[in-house]
């Protein structure tokens, strides 16, 4: 049996990272980014995304036109190979702040990018949320508690207790924190 190695070969891996831009700038990242991918022909960043979804109201007629609605308002995410050439080809992008993880930028979970682009698709319904409602996948404002002023991403709903659990960003690295309803805002 032969035994081979893989050092050198140059295996690229590409996988999905999280940019933070300007909000409601996307669009205009996503249209820059591609036209600077397109100039130097080469492979380091596959795709760049912004994520919106039709909104569906669960109180509006059924005939109603639905619009698209941003998933992640101020964030694009961006299917790249995690090198420092790729990464400064993002972040030299006019309205582009950082990546979530820093200067060492954390890729999403395939789980994650999976149900990402089942919405984007139409393949999971979203929910246009109410004041009231948390969905799974939206981003919460911390209001009260040790992590006041931090911004997350819902992962759990527990609503028989009224609590959930959400990914924050501490020095870098994605944290689950459990908070109550009323600790956090929309």
């Amino acid at each position: 049996m032969a035994v081979v190695s893989l050092k050198g070969i140059g295996l690229k891996m590409k996988r999905w990272y999280v940019a933070q831009v300007y909000a409601g700038y996307e669009d205009h990242v996503k249209k820059d980014l591609d036209k600077r991918i397109a100039e130097r022909g080469d492979d380091l960043v596959s795709q760049v995304l912004v994520p919106s979804a039709k909104m569906k109201s669960f109180f509006s007629a059924a005939h109603q036109e639905q619009e698209d609605e941003r998933l992640f308002p101020g964030y694009v995410l961006v299917e790249m190979e995690g090198i420092p050439e790729a990464i400064s080809l993002v972040t030299n992008v006019p309205k582009v702040l950082r990546f979530l993880g820093g200067k060492n930028p954390i890729p999403l979970a395939r789980k994650e990018v999976d149900r990402v682009l089942s919405q984007v698709k139409g393949e999971v319904a979203v929910a246009a949320s109410s004041a009231q409602e948390f969905s799974q996948g939206s981003e919460v404002d911390i209001k009260e508690g040790p992590f006041a002023g931090f911004v997350g991403i819902i992962e759990e709903i527990d609503e028989e207790n009224e609590k959930l659990t959400v990914m924050v960003s501490i020095f870098g690295r994605l944290t689950p924190v459990e908070l109550t309803f009323d600790q956090v805002n929309k």
